[in-house]
């Protein structure tokens, strides 16, 4: 095999991922003559693209819609991929390929990167991709109950499916303000996985928690995260969720610690 390694980012769109600097980085740093690019590709497409790569391709990452196809295209699956039913990496092993899901990593490192070593109960903001790995960081972290903030109760069912096979007690609440409130101020943190606008129109009942991760960070800040700072309360922005769950990736590409230093400078 050539020296020359590649890995890349999967989906659509993808002109806007920051992760080629963040694994660039990673790599120079490390002395690796490696690879980073994007590839536009959707769920759909992803088993036939990873089919026809060739075994110079160490590592992909995959982002949005292709994170389920990937942990089904998979001949190998970490506890965590399976229990979140999604995954965000792939990596190539002696027989195919093995699904991780470092999204875990990205809320949780966060999460602690906001002051946040333990916790009782929490709030998540919405119940699509992003609540499963945010809910298995919070019970990582301790939470013994949650409360899922959707429009759609039915669309909450998997998180709260998942929250209970964590041990975690769990309800859903509507997007109304008032309600919001009272579940963000007996909260210890809340992380928000919706859109910018969404979260806007509830942005003060959230601002009263302690901590709030916004899983958005471009553009930034966000309303929810102007809120929050107004509130005199602790913001945290999803690209230190971006940055976490890198580290992760670099780490089962390479084999070798993630120079995180190098990397979080490469975004600055």
């Amino acid at each position: 095999m050539a020296d020359t390694r590649r890995a890349a980012v999967l989906g659509k769109p993808i002109a806007h991922s920051r992760s080629p600097q963040l694994h660039l980085a990673a790599y120079r740093t490390l002395g690796l003559n490696w690879t980073y690019d994007r590839i536009e590709c959707t769920g759909e497409q992803l088993p036939a693209l990873v089919d026809g790569l060739g075994p110079e391709w160490v590592g992909l990452s995959v982002t949005m819609p292709g994170k389920e196809a990937a942990l089904a295209y998979a001949s190998e699956r970490t506890d965590r991929a399976v229990l979140v039913g999604s995954a965000n990496t792939l990596v190539r092993t002696d027989t195919g390929w093995r699904a991780d899901c470092t999204d875990v990593d990205g809320v949780l490192g966060a999460l602690r990167g906001g002051g946040v070593s333990r916790i009782d109960e929490a709030v998540v903001l919405g119940a699509g991709g992003t609540a499963r790995p945010a809910l298995l960081a919070l019970s990582e972290l301790g939470a013994k109950s949650v409360t899922v903030i959707a429009r759609d109760a039915g669309r909450a069912r998997s998180a709260l499916e998942l929250a209970d096979q964590l041990g975690m007690r769990a309800t859903v609440a509507p997007l109304d303000a008032v309600r919001v409130r009272a579940v963000c101020e007996s909260a210890g943190a809340v992380v928000s996985t919706v859109p910018a606008e969404a979260a806007a129109l509830i942005a003060s009942s959230v601002a009263v928690a302690p901590v709030v991760l916004d899983a958005i960070y471009n553009p930034w800040p966000t309303p929810l995260a102007t809120a929050v700072e107004a509130a005199g309360n602790t913001v945290v922005s999803g690209f230190q969720m971006l940055l976490n769950q890198a580290y992760g990736q670099v780490e089962q590409f390479t084999g070798r610690p993630a120079p995180r230093a190098a990397m979080a400078a490469a975004v600055a």
